[in-house]
């Protein structure tokens, strides 16, 4: 009769951008049990929001995740921009479409690169970073940074995109496309990358719904569900469909996610096309009173904030609850009867953001 043995997966690990623990029961070589432990990089972001001005908040939520740090400035934004009530100009909710997507899209290529390097294709890695740099680009000439770019403000946005930055959006958006009809394919068509993520790491569309699965972990188990279809922003005029897979396993979720690049472009494409004239900030006036939920949609999942405030120029209390943190349980049902070789790759497949989760 074989033992079981408590291995530790993590917190540091290749495939691991950022620490977690899972401690994997094992019977032989097969994951009898996850257990998960996180708390390694917890900041009190939550706490220090309430002894912050409302308004300085805004620089602090989007350094919870530097990856997607615009879409939390936009969460936080839209749920004081309802307590005030401030209504957003036009032109504002469609650059927030265009910087939002492209965060998207270059959170995508950063996963997809970091997938193909946890199978040891070093080359393919460089690629998806490489044609990933062409968006951050972008960044930097639209809003001055690469990273943290700081252009959503409660009201509106910041700053302004000139046509001649529009222009070089859409042509640089053409490459990237192109670079990614080379890589994606020999990425999921490879046959041995095949073999290692078919059919490992199943969720089933009930598991699904039943543990609260947020994001392409929700949409590759067939479940046509993503906040951006509450018409946020601008998305309630734009053609936006999810991308949707049925098998709900490792090769589901990365195909989703090679999916949703191309729509993050087509997406761009359709706000540029359609991005009206006028101004890009409202005046704010009085002070947030009340309590709200907001939802958007990050690239790992949907990302939710409730604000309470007191008409004052302090919160009450801030909550953020992020897609890591809804996908760590079905990243543990998944686990249970796996080999342990598929650990480190069934892991990645949630896209774990650790920086979001512990905040």
């Amino acid at each position: 009769m074989a033992l079981k043995t408590v291995i530790p997966f993590g917190p540091q690990h290749p495939v691991l951008p950022e620490p977690i623990q899972l401690k994997l029961v094992m019977k032989d070589e097969v994951v009898q049990e996850a257990i998960p432990h996180i708390g390694y990089v917890h900041r009190g972001i939550e706490k220090a929001a309430e002894k912050m001005d409302y308004v300085q908040n805004v620089f602090l939520v989007e350094r919870i995740c530097g990856i997607c740090s615009f879409l939390h400035a936009l969460c936080y934004c839209e749920a004081i921009e309802k307590l005030l009530p401030c209504e957003v100009p036009p032109r504002a909710r469609y650059l927030r479409v265009i910087w939002g997507e492209l965060h998207r899209l270059q959170s995508q290529h950063l996963w997809l690169g970091l997938f193909a390097d946890a199978f040891g294709y070093e080359s393919l890695f460089m690629e998806f970073w490489r044609n990933r740099e062409r968006v951050m680009d972008l960044f930097e000439k639209t809003a001055g940074s690469r990273i943290i770019i700081s252009t959503c403000c409660i009201g509106g946005v910041r700053r302004d995109i000139s046509d001649e930055h529009l222009e070089e959006i859409l042509q640089t958006l053409k490459e990237v496309e192109r670079a990614l009809d080379h890589s994606i394919p020999a990425l999921l068509e490879d046959y041995t990358v095949r073999k290692r993520i078919v059919g490992k790491g199943v969720l089933t569309a009930e598991k699904a719904v039943e543990l609260g699965a947020v994001g392409p972990v929700l949409r590759a188990s067939g479940i046509a569900e993503d906040t951006r279809m509450t018409g946020y922003a601008a998305y309630d005029e734009l053609d936006f469909k999810p991308v949707v897979e049925t098998a709900g396993d490792c090769y589901a979720r990365a195909k989703v996610r090679a999916l949703e690049c191309y729509q993050g472009i087509e997406l761009i494409r359709q706000a540029i096309q359609r991005l009206p004239d006028g101004e890009i900030a409202a005046r704010p006036r009085g002070r947030p009173n009340g309590r709200v939920v907001t939802r958007v949609e990050q690239p790992r999942g949907e990302l939710l904030y409730m604000v309470a405030a007191n008409g004052s120029q302090k919160l009450e209390r801030m909550r953020v609850r992020t897609p890591t943190f809804a996908n760590v349980p079905p990243l543990v049902a998944m686990l249970p009867g796996c080999e342990f070789a598929d650990v480190p790759v069934i892991t990645l497949s949630i896209d774990p953001c650790i920086s979001c989760t512990e905040r």
